[in-house]
């Protein structure tokens, strides 16, 4: 029997510096269990990252697809950085194709911000989300669609330095959680000037690290709510620019 797109189960994978999240969605975008995660390997090889994904989800309930975010530049499927896993692993890697080989299912592979931000957004506007991490991710959509993924992750901010190393974990770990706000602060100031967004969403492992007030219209969101964008991956034809499946707005 054919399964229908409202029957449709997907396993959502969230691939980051420090982790590898994974859980099963309806169409939805409902959890159907809670998410469940593996440290990344070292050294994090497309292999090794497979392999920690076939022993994650050995146990997991029956899924139809597969959706991945990945920490870096992916177009088509085909990744083209990795920087919090190693550049030289990753580049021109098919990782959809890998995937689908190694789990037997149709998958899709974009940016783990932009999967984050079918997750999260309201569907109105310009919205931007970012995520606070091993490194900094950035996804804008328009009212919420994809919009072509920009890593401004390595745009320099400060002498030199790209909003990774300013605002990543080492910098964290570095300079303190006082110092490193006083960076966030400066940060959100540039976003906000530069993109003029509606809305901003900030995820992240770190995103509970902030200390100051946020704006009216910023908010912090979770793991388990960018991990239901995975579900999102599914809704609608692919992007002719983009290459990344458009999501239909949020209602």
């Amino acid at each position: 029997m054919k399964t229908t797109p409202s029957q449709l189960k997907i396993l959502s994978i969230d691939i980051g510096g420090s982790s590898i999240k994974a859980t099963i969605l309806d169409s939805k975008g409902t959890l159907k269990m809670d998410y469940k995660k593996v440290v990344t390997p070292k050294p994090a090889t497309p292999e090794n990252v497979i392999k920690s994904i076939k022993t994650l989800v050995k146990d997991y309930p029956a899924y139809d697809r597969v959706s991945v975010g990945f920490p870096g530049y992916v177009r088509n499927g085909i990744v083209k950085t990795a920087p919090n896993l190693g550049n030289d692993f990753w580049k021109d890697v098919n990782f959809r194709l890998k995937l689908e080989e190694a789990l037997g299912k149709d998958a899709q592979v974009v940016n783990d911000a932009d999967m984050q931000g079918l997750g999260v957004v309201s569907g109105k506007g310009l919205e931007m989300v970012i995520t606070l991490g091993t490194g900094f991710g950035t996804a804008l959509l328009m009212d919420g669609h994809l919009l072509p993924h920009l890593e401004v992750a390595h745009h320099p901010v400060s002498k030199g330095r790209d909003y990774d190393e300013y605002i990543g974990d080492i910098a964290l770990d570095k300079e303190g959680v006082k110092k490193w706000n006083s960076r966030i602060k400066k940060v959100f100031k540039i976003l906000k000037t530069v993109f003029n967004y509606d809305y901003l969403y900030i995820g992240g492992g770190n995103s509970d690290r902030l200390t100051f007030k946020l704006d009216k219209n910023m908010k912090i969101v979770t793991n388990a709510d960018g991990i239901k964008g995975g579900a999102r991956l599914w809704a609608e034809d692919k992007h002719p620019v983009t290459h990344t499946t458009m999501a239909t707005p949020t209602k």
